[in-house]
This record gives C-alpha cells, structure tokens and sequence, in this order.
C-alpha cells in the first residue's frame, strides 16, 4: 500500500520544525466535511440522527437499525467516564455537528458546554441551535484559550487528526505531549477527561492506506503506546478499552444506510463522491475485521504535580 506525499513537503517540514506540528489544516478538515452546500443532509443519510461521525457503543444483539441507540449509548458513556454530571464547563475537543454538546446540556445538566471544531458546516449547525449553554468555536486545540479551567474534557474522533505521516515518530510524540500539556493546563485540579480514538494495532505505520488519506486528508494514527508515552506524568490511565469491533459494526451499519440511501446521495452529492465513500467504507470495516486498527475509550484523570 504505501503512503502519499504531501506535494508541498518544502512548507510542511517548515511548519514542523518552526513551530511543532499541531495536526490536520482547516483546510484539511474542510476537505471531507464540507462537501458542499448540502454535506449536512448528505452526512445525515447514513449517520443517523445523532449525526455522530464516530464509533458507537453497541449491546451484543443490538442490529444496524439500532445505530442511533447505539450512538446515544457513547454519547452518555463519554459523560459519565469525565465525571460531568452537573459540572459548571465542559469542552469537547473535535464536537462535530454537537450532539455530544447538546447531550451533555440536555441530559448532564452541564451549564456551559465549549465545542471545537474546524469545520465551517459543523460549527454552522451548531451555531443554529441557539442554546446559550452551547458554545462552538471555529478552531484547533493549538489555538483554544480559555478565560476559565474546565470541569471535564472529551475528544471522540478527533485525535486521529493529531499527527501526519510525513512527520517522524519523534515530532508525532511531541505534537502529542503538547495537546496532553494543554489539557492538563486547561482541566481543574484533578479533573478528568475522556478520549476515543482509531489506533494502529496490527499494522505499521508505513502501511496505512493510501486511499484512506485522500478521502480523509491530515490523518495519522497513535498506538496506546504513544497515548500512555506522552500523556505520563500529566495524566493517569484509569481505564481502557480496545472496542474494535464495535467500529466494524459502526461501519457496516453506515454502509448500509448509504447504500439503502444511494439514489438520494447521488442527488446530493454526485456519483464520484458516493463511490468515493462505499469504498472508503469498505476499507475501514476491512481494517477493524483484521485487527489492523483497535478503537480504545481511554478514562484519564489529571495529577495534580506533574512532574515533566
């Protein structure tokens, strides 16, 4: 398989030893989830109506047609594992379309919820809910300041964007320790925070599919080792679980909603582009069967002395 090139490399490795690499461009980001003027509903068609473009959390019975159920079942989980019943202020790192947000305000009673994300059609929706309690900010984790600390932070699907292939394992690992140092600055004493994230599990990173990155551009995998590596002495892993299957599931539950969808995803979006999206699909529920990739729920809490 192989992986691609950044055409403009000159610039890339500029950026990485100019001011350490923080992950996937605006642009990047723009590139898969802002299609067009009608990505939402295109998105919509085989996400659900939890809009959650990440791997649910599934009952072992449970069908595709439960997807949704299966959605808000992970939705609650990531509350619950960062302890913000309640809480005055959460942050949600990567937010997407903001059903965690809205979850969180609506069922957690959280009293303000802080949303980043780096697509304009995610941060639109967002900004259409018109909830006070709801706030979503057009930018990375490099670039979030906030006026106070948090209660409790939750990425899902966003860490994969943390890392690119053109960088070494070395600036990976760096790139990573910052976002880890960030979270610590940002999160009250002994807060804690939940993350999801796809890893390499039996697969090199050299190997990483070539297809995958031109759908999904700016994307690079961590291991649980690289995870453990630059969070230590910032963060205790106090639970982990590999849920790989549950994102084969995931997979095979979308596809089918798009394929059930086609005709109408044509409409929307062209036929290259539904292609395009069964084949990408495919391939990642082929990566999940083969144990290429895991999908961990990491339940961290910040120590208070770190010692760096």
């Amino acid at each position: 398989m192989g992986t691609v090139k950044n055409p403009n490399i000159d610039t890339l490795t500029e950026e990485i030893h100019n001011s350490n690499y923080k992950g996937a461009s605006a642009a990047e980001v723009q590139s898969h989830y802002d299609i067009n003027d009608v990505s939402d509903d295109f998105f919509r068609l085989w996400l659900g109506k939890t809009f959650a473009y990440s791997c649910a959390l599934w009952e072992e019975n449970e069908g595709y047609d439960e997807l949704d159920q299966a959605q808000m079942r992970k939705l609650d989980f990531h509350a619950v594992q960062a302890r913000v019943k309640g809480a005055q202020r959460v942050l949600d790192i990567g937010c997407g379309w903001g059903e965690q947000l809205r979850y969180l305000v609506e069922v957690h009673d959280v009293e303000k919820t802080v949303g980043l994300t780096l697509s304009n059609s995610q941060a639109k929706r967002i900004k259409s809910l018109e909830n006070p309690r709801i706030e979503v900010r057009l930018e990375g984790w490099s670039e979030h300041s906030p006026e106070q600390p948090y209660n409790g932070i939750i990425s899902v699907g966003a860490f994969e964007h943390f890392s690119k292939l053109e960088i070494s394992q070395e600036e990976k690992l760096e790139g990573y320790r910052n976002f880890f140092k960030r979270c610590h600055e940002w999160l009250e004493p002994s807060g804690w925070m939940s993350l999801q994230t796809v890893t390499y599990q039996n697969m090199f990173r050299e190997d990483f599919n070539s297809f995958i990155i031109q759908v999904l551009p700016g994307v690079d995998l961590p291991t649980i080792a690289d995870i453990a590596k630059a969070s230590e002495r910032l963060f205790e892993i106090v639970t982990l679980q590999n849920d790989r299957e549950h994102y084969e599931r995931t997979c095979k539950a979308w596809l089918s909603r798009l394929r059930a969808n086609r005709a109408t995803a044509i409409n929307l979006v062209g036929q290259e582009v539904v292609s395009r999206y069964e084949k990408y699909l495919t391939l990642v529920c082929l990566s999940f069967h083969s144990e290429a990739n895991g999908l961990v729920r990491i339940t961290m809490q910040r120590i208070d002395n770190p010692r760096y």
